[in-house]
């Protein structure tokens, strides 16, 4: 009978330990010719001490400083916040370290997927329409679009129908029934909303962009917003879009065609705006948007998905709801796989920003030249200090729920994020909403809020997402697929309807880091050819939160 690893030290510089398992107090452990017993239990995800470590000296994990003790640490104790605080190491221009492993990519190398092709020459992964407000005021007007075209297209999506849950607790109240009863009865039924059947079968659906800006914020912000918006325009994963637009609003309509130029200067995708303080009722704009609509749908039905290599990928690098085996399962199987991409000519996008506090230096050596090196730095050292000024500096980064589940500090979820990049150089460094689509690895900056990255990254050009959790967490973007990986084996069998793939295997020594690459690569190549559908797209989860350049982590 094979016996499950109990714990690990990650990197060779370590002076912590990461338990694997629930490890009982008192239990007595031989580490590095060291005999300790552990002080109080530790749970699955934490880590402890192997040797004794004094007030003040650092905690390393990853090979990186993440902190620092506030007593005196014995042997086989706990860290907690209360033991020790967020450290991290200062970071300066330094030499360039280019020099990487490329992985085997031999069994991928003829591989290709079957997409969009776009005439500037990218190439989707799906095919959908937008409607978009370009202010909050359209918010109604887009709604009323969304319930016409929807389910008549045959694009409303499968749902559980909890309706027959809600007749039968008011039948039971009718009947006299208590508080308590209702709480002790089961109400499951399992009925489940119906999908209609495409009207347009090479069009993966309509998505409606809806969001809370455009105006009453700053013109940064306003600005911001078109930016982000044109790159979901002008995204190979789009076909055409329709856009309303109130007429007053920061957000014109004039500073999005600017941007969609500056994207793609021969843009020749169907576009319809509409401006509803220029055409009067609301029944003459809908009934003329609905028109255009259609017949941008017809016309993006003519396209058909094509043999594309794997070059054309443009992999998004996502985490949330991290635990403390993030770091050591999902996030460097997803590095592998940046690492083949990226051999293999496709782009890899690295966001976060908060979560690569820590691993500056490492970062910055690897940018191919210094000017990309000190962009890097100087966007990190900005956005943490106008956080600071705020209250809430990068420190501030991990959720009750990440630090729960072992990410103490912000330096420990960190280090183990950024794993999720690989090792390849960095090849571009990219502000807020600019693409981030070169060739090699991109760095986004944006914040580490789940939704507010990842819609980053795919008005970047992410035309895949790969997003790990250790928590659980059901994100998705409405014009990317996003497919969700768990840290661990009980994750994945305890949220089978969110989760994709189970990177638990690492943990429990049954699969390497590289088969469990191998097999996501496999699901993406899936994915991107529109055989596989993530979990994040047959629930319809269309998450999409633009990023308000104020503080937001």
């Amino acid at each position: 009978m094979q016996h499950k690893q109990q714990l690990l030290q990650i990197h060779p510089h370590d002076n912590v330990l990461v338990a694997l398992q629930d490890l009982p107090p008192g239990m007595d452990i031989a580490y590095d010719g060291q005999s300790f017993r552990l002080l109080s239990g530790v749970k699955a995800k934490h880590k402890f001490t192997f040797r004794p470590i004094s007030a003040g000296d650092p905690i390393y994990m990853y090979g990186v400083l993440v902190g620092r003790t506030n007593t005196d640490l014995p042997a086989g104790e706990t860290i907690t916040t209360e033991n020790i605080h967020h450290a991290s190491s200062e970071f300066r221009l330094g030499e360039r370290r280019l020099d990487w492993r490329k992985p085997d990519v031999s069994a991928f190398a003829e591989r290709v997927f079957m997409g969009f092709h776009r005439s500037n020459g990218s190439v989707g992964t799906a095919n959908y329409w937008l409607v978009i407000p370009l202010v909050f005021c359209e918010s109604r007007n887009v709604q009323v679009m969304k319930n016409a075209l929807e389910k008549k297209l045959g694009y409303k999506k499968r749902t559980r129908d909890y309706e027959p849950e809600v007749e039968r607790l008011i039948s039971l109240y009718e009947k006299g029934a208590t508080a308590e009863e209702l709480l002790a009865t089961d109400v499951a039924t399992g009925r489940e909303s119906e999908q209609g059947a495409r009207l347009f079968e090479n069009i993966d659906g309509i998505k409606f962009l809806d969001h809370e800006m455009g105006c009453g914020g700053t013109r940064m912000d306003a600005d911001a917003l078109c930016g982000l918006l044109a790159g979901y325009i002008t995204h190979p994963n789009v076909a055409g879009a329709t856009v309303l637009s109130l007429g007053c609003q920061h957000a014109q309509a004039a500073i999005l065609q600017q941007e969609i130029a500056k994207r793609d200067p021969n843009f020749d995708k169907p576009l319809y705006v509409f401006e509803q303080q220029r055409m009067g009722t609301e029944a003459n704009m809908i009934q003329e948007a609905l028109k255009h609509t259609f017949a941008g749908l017809v016309l993006a039905n003519q396209q058909e998905r094509r043999p594309a290599p794997l070059s054309k990928l443009c992999i998004g690098l996502e985490c949330g709801g991290s635990d403390g085996f993030s770091g050591i399962s999902a996030n460097p199987a997803l590095g592998y796989v940046s690492d083949m991409l990226v051999t293999l000519g496709g782009s890899v996008i690295l966001s976060e920003f908060p979560e690569l506090c820590g691993v500056e230096q490492e970062l910055s050596d690897r940018c191919v030249d210094e000017a990309t090196a000190l962009r890097f730095m100087e966007l990190m050292k900005t956005y943490n200090a106008k956080a600071e000024a705020e209250g809430s500096g990068f420190y501030a980064n991990p959720s009750p729920g990440n630090i729960r589940d072992g990410l103490i500090t912000d330096a420990i979820k960190s280090a183990g994020a950024a794993k999720k990049g690989g090792t390849s150089p960095v090849t571009a460094v990219v502000d807020y909403p600019e693409p981030a689509n070169k060739p090699g690895l991109n760095l986004l900056c944006t914040p580490g809020n789940d939704v507010e990255s990842t819609t980053a990254e795919v008005g970047a050009g992410a035309n895949v997402v790969l997003f790990t959790t250790g928590l659980g967490t059901p994100t998705g973007n409405p014009i990317a697929p996003v497919v969700k990986l768990a840290t661990n084996t009980a994750l994945f069998e305890r949220m089978p309807d969110i989760i994709d793939i189970n990177c638990g295997t690492i943990i429990e020594g049954t699969e390497t880091i590289q088969q469990t690459a191998h097999r996501i690569l496999d699901f993406i190549i899936d994915v991107a050819s529109g055989t596989a559908s993530p979990k994040a797209v047959q629930l319809g989860q269309d998450d999409f939160i633009p990023w308000r350049r104020g503080i937001s982590l």
